[in-house]
């Protein structure tokens, strides 16, 4: 079958596990993207086959399980904590950022490659005040416990952590696919990728930063039931009990 730019794929070598879309074709091999997972790779154009499940509902079953957060709209009024979202992918970055709107949350995105990241945090923290710090892109997990990316987000964790030490006043969610979690744990992000080494949903950095935002201030969150949240549980995501980020006030 001759296959183009922009199609959606899986690879039968590993089960047609994941849907990709081709970025990119050279001889016989076909660059690849993660339609909803944050995962490059490549493969040979042979070990690929067309998928037709890119149309999923995947999306609106995340962002309902976000909704589903119950607050009193009678006597009260709510001000969600401030989301920073830095991503080294902007395809992923744009989608987040729509997600965040669906939600009614405000947050401001920048794309950096990986690389980039802790160089530039300390001013993007500066200039934005968040509440809420998203640290996320790309990354993989190799043999001889090597990472692709994870010291750098470990590093722009660190930097973060110069500007505000106390992590209920910065709220930092680090990591991409297979990063280095118990790291990023350990350099200060209250929420990392991934325990497993599995791939994570492009959403899912979001969606804990969304259920952050709509977390009462004074109160502890449900770690537990804040992680299922995510695409694959605590395989994909962990982190520690924290006090969320939005103020409640009376009257409306």
């Amino acid at each position: 079958m001759k296959y183009s730019i922009g199609d959606y794929v899986t690879r039968k070598s590993y089960n047609n596990d994941i849907v990709f879309r081709i970025t990119g074709i050279e001889g016989n091999l076909a660059y690849l993207k993660g339609l909803n997972v944050r995962l490059e790779a490549d493969a040979l154009l042979s070990d690929l086959v067309e998928s037709s499940e890119h149309n999923s509902n995947d999306e609106d079953i995340i962002t309902q399980s976000v909704r589903d957060i119950n607050l009193d709209r009678s006597d009260y009024f709510y001000l969600p904590g401030v989301i920073l979202h830095i991503d080294g992918d902007e395809e992923y970055l744009d989608r987040c950022m729509n997600f965040y709107d669906k939600m009614h949350v405000k947050a401001n995105g920048v794309y950096i490659p990986e690389l980039e990241m802790s160089s530039k945090i300390s001013s993007l923290l500066e200039e934005y005040h968040p509440d809420i710090l998203v640290l996320t892109g790309h990354d993989a997990y190799y043999k001889q416990n090597k990472y692709q990316y994870s010291s750098d987000y470990i590093d722009a964790v660190k930097e973060a952590r110069k500007y505000e030490k106390n992590q209920d006043k910065l709220i930092v969610i680090a990591g991409a696919c297979q990063s280095n979690y118990e790291d990023l744990i350990r350099a200060g992000a209250n929420f990392a990728s991934s325990p497993k080494r599995i791939n994570i949903h492009a959403l899912d950095p979001a969606v804990i930063a969304v259920s952050i935002a709509f977390s009462d201030k004074n109160k502890s969150i449900d770690l537990l039931s804040l992680i299922e949240k995510t695409k694959f549980g605590s395989d994909g995501i962990g982190g520690i009990i924290t006090s969320g980020t939005m103020y409640v006030g009376y009257p409306r």
